[in-house]
């Protein structure tokens, strides 16, 4: 037997026949983006851990670096990366035989990492375990495929289809605007095959070029690995197509931005949903946790909604959310509640953006049903109606996400206060990065008339 015996069925189905020549070992840092090393598999085998600068997690999307080191100042000690081998799984699109793992990162004393995000959501994982629960999400991953873009300062454009015109929008669930990306889709489906992960459906939504897949529930931290898996994966099947596929919350003027809506039950100690009793109806706790991502949001949302950009999306009447009214099936609330079995009654968070790091999104989502579990408040009115009509209920932009997020003790004390420390600096950081950038609107409207 060698190591490789032990991978997960998928990644051995992959490699049968063949000879492994590389293994990527990868952590997300702060912004989702994958962070690592590529070592030859002959070396792979050979080491059980290796050691990255734990500043990757202070680092801005844009390459700078938020001051966030603490006293000790900015010495870059190392870190201790363990593969988790149940992550184990397929580069598909690589020019070799590959194989990604996600490394678990931890001091040499063997203390988690605060500032690693997949830490942040094991520990709020963790505090629903110590209340005798278990979390269970559910995925929306909404993105775009558009044309190749080069140049920053161009407009970004929906791709040339299949018919050689441009992608329309207004088509949701049209299975024909599907089609004209076709090729794309096909590679994606043989991707994910490739790395063992089911996807429940692909619709077309309502942008141009705008495309939904939907994962299948389970347990949050293994469907953070598939979300963080699948982003990658997708910008590869659109890069062998001649476009990009890209997760920001609004790339394209006038069309509506991409969400990750997120479905949530939880299971008691018997594995029952805790949101229905014996008989199917709603419970107490259906209603606290709704009461809890009513109260708590407006404190979280600088993790759902992370970039200046982010809230672009949050436009009325755009298929976004601008408040946290809730309903029943009524997707103009930000908290919508789907219509299920009781045995799979769930909440669904509409505020969530495709940009956001998945670990820190669900990780945000989860803390705020938690302390709604916990604080066993009511919430609001049911909305019969058009949410829309209702007021403004989230923070307009990131500074005043930070800010509330820099005020809210027990969501810091459930995501960890050293990790909301860290991430409130880097993305000041970022957020002082994008105001040295003048837009082409400012040339527009402020070069002469002001």
């Amino acid at each position: 037997m060698t190591w490789t015996d032990d991978l997960p069925q998928a990644a051995r189905d992959y490699l049968k026949g063949h000879r492994l020549d590389e293994v990527e070992c990868v952590i997300a840092d702060l912004s989702g983006i994958a962070r690592g090393k590529a070592v030859p598999a002959s070396k792979f085998a050979k080491q059980k851990q290796f050691f990255l600068p734990h500043s990757i997690f202070f680092q801005t999307i844009a390459g700078g670096w938020g001051e966030a080191a603490g006293e000790n100042g900015f010495v870059e000690p190392d870190m201790i990366l363990t593969p988790d081998m149940s992550t184990a799984t397929a580069a598909p699109w690589t020019g070799d035989w590959t194989l990604q793992v996600i490394h678990d990162a931890t001091t040499r004393d063997g203390e988690p990492i605060p500032m690693a995000p997949r830490n942040v959501l094991k520990r709020v994982v963790a505090a629903y375990e110590a209340a005798g629960l278990h979390p269970v999400v559910a995925p929306e991953m909404e993105f775009y495929l558009v044309a190749r873009n080069t140049d920053p300062r161009h407009a970004i454009e929906p791709m040339l289809g299949r018919t050689g015109r441009p992608a329309a929008a207004r088509q949701a669930y049209s299975l024909s605007a599907v089609d004209e990306y076709g090729p794309v889709i096909d590679d994606i489906y043989d991707f994910a095959e490739a790395q063992g992960f089911e996807i429940d459906g692909i619709t077309q939504e309502g942008g141009a070029g705008q495309v939904e897949i939907n994962l299948r529930h389970g347990d949050p931290v293994k469907l953070a690995d598939e979300v963080f898996y699948f982003k990658r994966l997708i910008r590869e099947a659109a890069l062998k197509h001649d476009c990009f596929a890209t997760f920001m919350a609004k790339p394209i003027e006038n069309e509506p931005g991409s969400a990750m809506h997120v479905h949530h039950s939880i299971l008691g100690k018997d594995g029952r949903n805790i949101f229905s009793d014996a008989a199917g109806n709603e419970t107490d706790a259906f209603a606290h946790f709704i009461a809890g991502l009513q109260n708590h949001m407006p404190s979280a949302i600088a993790l759902m909604a992370p970039y200046v950009n982010s809230y672009r999306r949050y436009v009325p009447d755009h298929a976004a959310p601008i408040n946290l009214e809730w309903g029943r099936d009524n997707r103009t609330t930000g908290i919508r509640i789907p219509i299920s079995d009781p045995d799979a009654r769930r909440v669904e968070n509409r505020l969530a953006g495709m940009d956001c790091n998945p670990y820190l999104g669900f990780a945000a989502s989860l803390a705020c049903g938690l302390l709604g579990l916990l604080e066993k408040k009511s919430p609001t009115d049911v909305c019969e109606g058009d949410a829309y009509d209702a007021a403004e209920a989230i923070p307009r932009g990131l500074y005043a996400a930070l800010d509330a997020m820099d005020n809210a003790p027990k969501i810091n004390a459930l995501l960890g206060e050293e990790f909301s420390r860290v991430y409130s600096i880097v993305k000041r950081a970022e957020y002082d990065e994008f105001l040295q950038q003048i837009s082409p609107w400012e040339r527009e409207h402020l070069l002469l008339n002001v």
